[in-house]
């Protein structure tokens, strides 16, 4: 029954060559717009990153006088752990600052 449905369909196409060369390129454009769209996707979200953002952390130290505070480190201590190493694989530090900017002439 299958191989019958299937002759039937090849003489339905081979009758309107013009349908069936817009209906193979429709296929062919969604086809290909599928697999880019997929590639990128894949890419961009669905691939990890460089390295083991699960095991990303941030260290701060704990504040004795007010448990509930964390503060950053000084740069000589994130030196100090940086060298110790055996604690974490690799370090990174930064620092966040707020600056202001103005428009017109300097006054001193």
């Amino acid at each position: 029954m299958l191989l019958k449905d299937f002759r039937h369909g090849l003489r339905l196409l081979r009758r309107t060559p013009g349908f069936t060369a817009v209906a193979v390129g429709v296929l062919v454009l969604g086809i290909g717009a599928n697999t880019a769209v997929f590639s990128i996707v894949n890419t961009l979200i669905l691939q990890p990153r460089l390295g083991r953002i699960d095991s990303l952390v941030a260290v701060f130290n704990r504040d004795r006088v007010k448990p509930s505070d964390y503060t950053n480190f000084s740069y000589p201590a994130y030196v100090d752990l940086r060298e110790r190493g055996g604690v974490f694989q690799s370090l990174l530090a930064h620092s966040f600052t707020t600056i202001g900017i103005r428009e017109g002439e300097l006054t001193r």
